[in-house]
């Protein structure tokens, strides 16, 4: 059906939002919140047009990144009932990757011919508050070509409050030290409220402004993050999407926005509700709304709207290629924090397969790095190169995984009080 066939066929109300979104205007937040209980050919017409300010925006290309992730420890002061990944101080399971280790991964990573580095790890106690611009020099100096996608916000606040200094001071530090891109994560739901009763003590949503806006007065770039399918409102979801909307409004530094369902089966915040309060994750059609709504409501204000593989797999990722999306993020290589939250998807999606997804999807491939310039653009199939990241075989052989970590007694975190009280008194 014809986009007009589906409007026709839609509630007056519904017809006149959808065509307000396709004729270029901002929604509201009162126009947008009607649109998540859509169904049936309600949700047609709402993901055709998604896709068509999809195309308008953004082109029929889909791109990816070759990227790894490095979680370098899962020890961390914060008790956020959602995580999974983190270990408490004194757990048999907490590690720290030493900075030999973390550069040995970053090297490994660019013979397989990653572009990006993605550094995020929980908040050890015991580290000194200068770890992120130590790190981002060695790394910096070890692999000057790897683009360093580094430190959420978080850990940005962690790192600033640990060396006494502003949340400028501290980004300008990383800036020089080589840090190209922050993730936009910790940011979950931004709503206090529901942040003290997901994630208490975390960082605040004007805290996470804070960081996120200074980032890019400063020139550096970060992605957009949303937590859903847990215990937030859909209001709580449209005002998220708002301030991001006006964040971007007014300095233009978001790169991406990535939806991030909510994994149940082995989060704590699941698996310890009493009062059953807490839903095991968005439904499909959840996801299709969600990601069809963050097209229109951001679409013409971030451009990139990335479909996490590892929370919704390369199947349904490829249908909401066709509800606004039009990048599929990066290969990993690693990935722990979903994984152990319960994600079945794997840690590693090889360029090839990523591409073959794409192509199936009737669209064209194109590898990309962190800021969205173009590497490769593949139109034909015949021309693909043959990628040593296609042919790794054992993946947890040759990339390591979380439950090797966790057991690797090489890393154990050692929990030291003599040095904490030192780090207390200086």
């Amino acid at each position: 059906m014809s986009i007009d066939s589906l409007l026709n066929a839609c509630r007056a109300s519904v017809a006149k939002t959808l065509a307000r979104a396709l004729e270029g205007h901002r929604l509201s937040e009162e126009e947008t919140l009607p649109l998540f209980d859509l169904t049936g050919v309600e949700l047609r017409a709402l993901c055709a047009a998604a896709d068509l300010v999809r195309k308008e925006v953004a082109g029929d290309d889909v791109t990816y990144v070759i990227n790894r992730n490095i979680n370098f420890t899962n020890v961390c002061v914060k008790n956020c009932k959602f995580c999974a990944f983190s270990r408490e101080i004194r757990s048999e399971q907490g590690y720290f990757l030493p900075a030999h280790e973390i550069i040995a991964r970053a090297k490994q990573a660019q013979k397989f011919g990653a572009t990006e580095l993605c550094l995020q790890a929980g908040l050890a106690p015991s580290v000194d508050g200068r770890i992120y611009i130590e790190l981002t020099e060695k790394l910096r100096e070890a692999v000057p070509e790897i683009h360093l996608h580094a430190y959420s916000p978080e850990e940005v606040k962690y790192g600033a409050r640990r060396s006494n200094t502003s949340f400028e001071d501290y980004l300008r530090e990383l800036k020089a030290a080589g840090l190209g891109s922050l993730p936009g994560t910790s940011a979950e739901i931004l709503d206090d409220a529901l942040r003290d009763q997901i994630s208490p003590a975390r960082i605040t949503t004007d805290e996470w402004v804070e960081v996120v806006t200074t980032a890019h007065k400063l020139g550096i770039p970060t992605t957009a993050t949303m937590m859903f399918g847990h215990m937030e409102t859909l209001e709580q979801r449209v005002a998220h999407m708002a301030l991001i909307r006006k964040i971007q409004q007014e300095t233009g530094g978001f790169t991406e926005f990535v939806p991030l369902s909510f994994v149940h089966e082995e989060s704590p915040l699941f698996n310890l509700d009493a009062q059953g309060g807490v839903r095991p994750g968005p439904t499909g059609n959840d996801v299709l709304r969600l990601y069809a709504i963050a097209r229109l409501f951001l679409g013409r204000d971030i451009r990139n709207l990335q479909a996490s593989w590892v929370k919704e797999g390369t199947r349904f990722g490829q249908i909401l290629l066709d509800a606004g999306v039009n990048d599929l993020g990066g290969t990993l290589m690693n990935e722990s924090i979903s994984t152990t939250a319960g994600a079945k998807n794997g840690q590693l999606m090889t360029p090839a397969e990523l591409r073959r997804v794409i192509r199936d999807a009737g669209r064209v491939p194109v590898q990309r790095d962190t800021l969205y310039r173009t590497v490769q653009r593949f139109d034909d199939p015949a021309q693909d190169p043959d990628e040593a990241l296609n042919h790794v075989g054992d993946i947890d052989q040759t990339f390591g995984s979380y439950a090797t970590l966790a057991v690797d007694e090489s890393i154990r975190y050692a929990w030291e009080p003599q040095r904490k009280r030192a780090n207390a008194s200086s």
